[in-house]
């Protein structure tokens, strides 16, 4: 399949900040566009001069520089502090005071955002991601004064999902994915809270986390027909929440005791649904069958959930060790799924991602069912060879895989 060609933009922000000299590409990036120009050379395709022309035209740079993850950790900090202010009362103003200060500081922190992308010719576009960023960290701390002012509980999931909300429809609106990365894991919260908040059950848990991996994959999928920068984003967290539904689902415990259908998961399962469809019609290529995998998730959650298994710690059944066997298969082919996706969206965070929930997993289920036979020491040898081997394994499996759709790509 080869590297992907350069991008337009690898700031945090997904924002193209034209450069009046020369484009940032990573070392792998020059690499291969290094060895592709010699063999255009060689064909006679292009001359000595063309080539060494083109290669100026781009400097060595990294994706995460040290100045950009120091402009996100200093955003972050300062929206989590004034979050924190709001939390210890500011008793020094009255609350409709402290109020209007706070939405004064987000206020001014949307428009700075907007008035750095404006001009992007001198302003680094990171700059603009991490006020974005800030922005939408401040409008939590708005969000949670507004609730004090009105003496509403600070302890309800309503207050995280309006600033997730927000957050979202922030991105949206400047098209940048600093606020992204703030709303979509406070809308995933929120979500989660709220279902376990209706009906606090395992299964519940399970439903909410396989309906909203769901969702957002099949919003990623959608994004293969515009904002692809945005469906990277949504995909990596539709993969991570589809691992952690199964997860939840196979391991032994995990019962339908207690399990009743609230509202919001009714909700979450007709959006789903909706979500799905829509994907499916409208998405482009092969990413149109992504949300088919993440239902399948949800399927097979489910039903490992329905199959109870290992009520009894001190002894294994038959019955015990095919739960085991069938959630260990199960999670092993979602997880070589994630890794396909990985390699085919070059998403390095995919891969690692798989590779991480596989080998955490099978430590998990082997502890479950060696630790009622193997006892002292001799556990913690089995688990690390189960670690170690797991982890071997899938990593092999994978540079098979990515050689063999290389390999088809050419």
């Amino acid at each position: 399949m080869g590297d992907p060609p350069l991008p337009d933009d690898v700031a945090m922000d997904t924002d193209v900040a034209p450069r009046p000299t020369t484009r940032p590409a990573t070392p792998a990036q020059l690499e291969w566009l290094g060895k592709e120009l010699q063999l255009w050379q060689s064909e006679g395709l292009l001359h000595e001069e063309q080539v060494g022309a083109i290669l100026r035209h781009y400097h060595a740079t990294r994706r995460f520089s040290l100045s950009r993850l120091l402009l996100a950790l200093g955003g972050v900090f300062v929206g989590v502090g004034l979050i924190w202010l709001v939390a210890a009362n500011l008793d020094e103003l009255s609350p409709l005071l402290r109020f209007i200060a706070l939405s004064g500081i987000w206020l001014a922190l949307l428009v700075a955002g907007e008035v750095l992308h404006s001009r992007r010719l001198l302003i680094p576009s990171q700059v603009t991601g991490s006020v974005r960023l800030l922005a939408a960290l401040a409008f939590g701390a708005v969000v949670f004064q507004a609730a004090q002012s009105l003496q509403v509980p600070a302890y309800e999931p309503l207050l995280v999902g309006l600033w997730g909300a927000g957050a979202v429809a922030h991105a949206y609106a400047v098209r940048g994915l600093g606020p992204l990365l703030v709303g979509l894991p406070a809308l995933v919260t929120w979500f989660l809270w709220q279902v376990l908040w209706d009906s606090p059950s395992a299964l519940s848990a399970v439903l909410a986390l396989a309906v909203a991996a769901v969702v957002a994959v099949s919003v990623g999928a959608l994004h293969s027909r515009g904002l692809e920068r945005f469906a990277p984003l949504w995909r990596e967290a539709g993969a991570a929440l589809a691992l952690s539904a199964l997860f939840a689902a196979a391991l032994p415990f995990v019962s339908p005791v207690d399990f009743v259908w609230s509202t919001w998961l009714v909700v979450g399962v007709v959006a789903a649904t909706l979500a799905t469809g829509a994907a499916v019609t409208l998405a482009s290529g092969y990413t149109r069958l992504e949300p088919l995998g993440a239902a399948g998730v949800l399927v097979a959650s489910v039903l490992l959930v329905l199959w109870e298994a290992g009520d009894d710690v001190e002894t294994v059944t038959l019955v015990d060790w095919a739960h085991a066997a069938v959630s260990v298969a199960v999670y092993v082919a979602v997880a070589v799924g994630v890794a396909v996706l990985g390699i085919l969206h070059n998403s390095w965070r995919l891969t690692a991602l798989a590779t991480l929930g596989l080998v955490v997993f099978t430590t998990v289920q082997s502890f479950a069912v060696f630790a009622p036979i193997i006892q002292g020491a001799w556990l913690f040898v089995a688990l690390g060879l189960v670690f170690l081997g797991t982890g071997y394994l899938f990593d092999r499996a994978r540079r098979e895989l990515a050689a063999n759709l290389e390999g088809a790509d050419r």
